[in-house]
């Protein structure tokens, strides 16, 4: 099932500039039936026979196979349609529902962030310019309505199932192993390669600041807080990207972009979802340091917030202490003691104890240079990763297991499976529901 799901950005010019609805001769040359008609009506919401090509010629483009023969192709518009009628039914319910919001300011905050992906794939404004009009687009501003158009629809569906779940009224339903073996068999062949991947157990052991470094973060923290405070909260873009120990947001002055909750840590977010608008937060400590805090905007359920984040700095002698527990780790796990026990005592608690089959690929480039080629299990000599940085951190590593590139199999994938039917089974008895108490008519 396709829902509140964006086409990449990138696909959506190359595909539109095929699409019927965009003028395009080769659209209308694919079809034998009348461009312009209409095949479903939701609600007071006309579907046109043009936006349903749009759709297929747009799945042609990402890489879907499209039959060649009519009926096939019959066959793919019934399916699509379908999917649109659900699209519809979502955004129809999202829009009734008083307790969902969807600011102009965050649309257009999405759309130009969109648009300045897509300029980065030209080499010139006039190539961009011109595949513009290829799509059928007068103008970019006629393209960014349509993409202001395309993620506000985007958004209402997303709030409206999180919020159905947030409420338990979305729960997932269990597919049977059938249905999960029907979904294997038809999706199989679209399934990619097992990357080679890796399995391991970790304890990460990171130095900790001693008391005088503590003391003056915390005073400089505190003095930044008076400066922005007394300045009306204005600046704080500025004093991040001259103060912040967060080398992720620093550069965009703290920006943290809109969150929920549950991707922060807890002390941070117990903080930043009480916070006034335009407010700054007092100094509050994480695992990670003392963060100052300024939400922007807010909305039901998420804000729009920046930070800054003040470090304490580490000494040269805490990152021996630091090595030397890790090595004594490594010899308390080299003789038999508990993994979890240990990790509960020294683990670094922001820092996985466990991977299980993570690609190569992905592994962090000191996890690369240590392992390298290693295939044996068991435990590995301590190393080193921020290697010449002011926070290095000292893994205590033991390989499980290490997988070749090869074709996945159903074992490797049921989880997976279980977990994506689930949801979309929950979806559709929702869906059901919703076509009782809405006018839907299908004239394909």
């Amino acid at each position: 099932m396709r829902v509140f799901v964006l086409p990449p950005v990138v696909a959506t010019l190359a595909a539109l500039s095929l699409t019927p609805s965009r003028a395009s001769a080769q659209g209308r040359a694919a079809t034998d039936r009348p461009v312009d008609r209409i095949v479903a009506v939701v609600g007071t919401k006309p579907i046109l026979a043009s936006q349903v090509e749009e759709q297929l010629v747009l799945a042609q483009s990402q890489g879907s196979k499209v039959p060649e023969d009519s009926a096939g192709r019959d066959a793919a518009r019934r399916q699509i349609l379908s999917q649109m009628v659900d699209e519809e039914l979502l955004v129809q319910q999202a829009e009734r529902d008083t307790t969902i919001k969807v600011t102009d300011q965050e649309v257009q905050d999405a759309v130009e962030q969109t648009v300045q992906n897509v300029r980065k794939q030209f080499t010139s404004i006039p190539e961009f310019q011109t595949q513009l009009r290829a799509a059928g687009f007068v103008s970019e501003e006629e393209w960014r309505r349509w993409l202001a158009d395309q993620q506000r629809r985007a958004i209402l569906q997303q709030r409206l199932i999180e919020g159905l779940k947030q409420k338990g009224k979305l729960r997932p339903i269990p597919p049977s192993d059938a249905e999960m073996r029907a979904f294997w068999e038809t999706s199989r062949a679209q399934q990619p390669k097992r990357p080679a991947g890796i399995s391991f157990r970790q304890i990460v052991i990171v130095p900790k600041a001693d008391s005088a470094a503590t003391a003056r973060a915390v005073q400089l923290a505190e003095s930044l807080v008076v400066t922005l405070r007394q300045g009306g909260g204005a600046g704080f873009a500025d004093v991040a990207k001259k103060y912040s120990a967060d080398s992720v947001s620093r550069e965009q002055g703290g920006a943290l972009g809109w969150f929920r909750r549950g991707v922060m840590v807890k002390e941070f977010e117990d903080v930043a979802f009480h916070l006034r608008p335009g407010s700054i937060s007092d100094v509050v400590r994480t695992e990670f340091g003392f963060h100052i805090i300024q939400v922007e905007r807010a909305q039901p359920a998420e804000i729009l917030a920046r930070h800054i984040l003040i470090q304490p700095a580490i000494s040269e002698a805490q990152i021996a202490i630091a090595r030397r527990q890790a090595d004594s780790v490594h010899d308390a796990l080299a003789h038999g003691a508990s993994l979890d026990s240990l990790a509960r005592r020294y683990a670094d608690p922001s820092e996985p104890k466990l991977a299980d089959a993570l690609p190569i690929s992905q592994l962090p480039p000191d996890y690369q240079t240590a392992i390298g080629q290693d295939s044996v299990p068991g435990l590995k000599p301590v190393f080193e990763v921020g290697v010449g940085t002011a926070r290095p951190r000292f893994v205590v590593f033991e390989l499980t297991k290490r997988l070749p590139e090869g074709e996945l199999g159903f074992d490797e994938v049921k989880d997976h499976i279980r977990d994506g039917l689930a949801q979309q089974l929950a979806i559709k008895h929702y869906l059901d529901l919703l076509r009782r108490t809405t006018y839907v008519d299908v004239r394909f």
